[in-house]
């Protein structure tokens, strides 16, 4: 093999991560925002040019989607971007309340001055993301730049971690982004964050939970109403 083979095969092993990387978080990026709509055929050729990527890292990009639960394989039909049913949303929103309240509780009695402070300016970062789109939308990016993950981080509990920022993190993202997406629920959802927060500088374990609770039941009745309109 010559040298110029060598660096090529060379570049093209570094490259393919990166591309499969990109091309995951692309996709990723469409299913959870609703631009790759659930229940859609998965067509390599098709993702292949739409994404501009070949079929190489297209096929781990998916794999790794797959790890996720944002796509599954449906054997004899083939792969296709996961459907959140109405039960399937209950049941996710119902663990969501119960995790995320105790991660709250949890917040309020560990969480350090310093990280408290930084979530009050992230809240700040999100009323100002929100004021860009007029109040339509309050869509978090992933992450640490996400307030329920902050929350969550900060319980220091691996249980709760591991079920709120692992496997079921992108479905809870997708749930959440159609509760965003309604009418005034972007103001209404920001000041439920501040007071979230706010119980949590006083260490109010108590009321944080109450209030993290009641606020994830209400983004509930509004994706189950928002399900309802959809199947009339």
């Amino acid at each position: 093999m010559t040298e110029q083979h060598l660096a090529q095969n060379t570049e093209n092993s570094l490259e393919s991560p990166t591309l499969a990387r990109r091309t995951f978080d692309s996709i990723k990026s469409d299913i959870i925002n609703g631009q790759l709509a659930q229940g859609t055929k998965i067509v390599e050729s098709d993702l292949a040019l739409k994404y501009g990527i070949s079929r190489g890292p297209l096929r781990e990009a998916i794999h790794r989607l797959e790890q996720i639960k944002l796509i599954v394989r449906i054997p004899h039909a083939g792969s296709r971007v996961i459907t959140l049913d109405t039960k399937m949303m209950e049941d996710i929103y119902t663990a969501r309340e119960s995790l995320e309240g105790m991660a709250a509780r949890l917040a309020a009695r560990l969480m350090p001055e310093a990280e408290i402070l930084a979530l009050s300016e992230l809240l700040d970062q999100h009323e100002a993301s929100i004021s860009e789109t007029e109040g339509k939308a309050y869509f978090q990016r992933e992450g640490d730049i996400d307030f329920h993950f902050r929350i969550a981080m900060a319980s220091r509990n691996q249980w709760i971690l591991e079920n709120l920022n692992g496997e079921l993190y992108q479905l809870i993202r997708m749930c959440r982004h159609q509760s965003g997406q309604f009418p005034a629920r972007a103001q209404t959802a920001l000041d439920q964050h501040r007071q979230i927060a706010a119980a949590v500088e006083r260490r109010d374990e108590e009321l944080a939970e109450i209030l993290m609770r009641r606020h994830i039941s209400g983004a509930w009745e509004i994706v189950k109403k928002i399900l309802e309109d959809q199947n009339d």
